[in-house]
């Protein structure tokens, strides 16, 4: 049996694509989410996004007070970023709990990112347009 982590709070880090969360959790009696100073529902302006932040708190029904702070990408990569790295705080506070977040996929580190133009190319794999006469 794993036993819990008593520290006043735990920190970790989230990525997808360009997007970097730093990610630090405390007990509550109420979930709650910052984002870069802002109210979660104030920072991503789709509501799918915020519950894509949530997803991890949901599944395991923890209730814990959130703060953000999330560099590069753009909005959706963002809140990937920040339920990647819940995911890691909910395990690093009970491994237990590993086993139904990896199924859902949570933990999964999305390594897709933009990829490089090449030289003599328009893009990263765009030819210049060819002209036969």
């Amino acid at each position: 049996m794993a036993t819990a982590k008593t520290a006043p709070y735990t920190e970790t880090v989230g990525r997808r694509k360009e997007a970097s969360a730093r990610v630090r959790m405390t007990p509550a009696k109420n979930s709650s989410m910052t984002v870069n100073g802002r109210e979660a529902s104030a920072y991503f302006p789709l509501e799918t996004m915020v519950k894509t932040a949530f997803a991890p708190l949901q599944l395991l029904g923890a209730t814990y007070s959130v703060s953000v702070v999330v560099k590069g990408g753009g909005l959706k990569a963002q809140a990937t970023a920040v339920q990647h790295g819940i995911s890691r705080a909910l395990i690093e506070i009970n491994p237990s709990q590993r086993k139904d977040l990896k199924v859902k996929g949570y933990l999964k580190r999305d390594p897709r990112a933009k990829e490089r133009k090449k030289f003599g190319l328009k893009g990263a794999r765009r030819a210049p347009q060819w002209s036969k006469r």
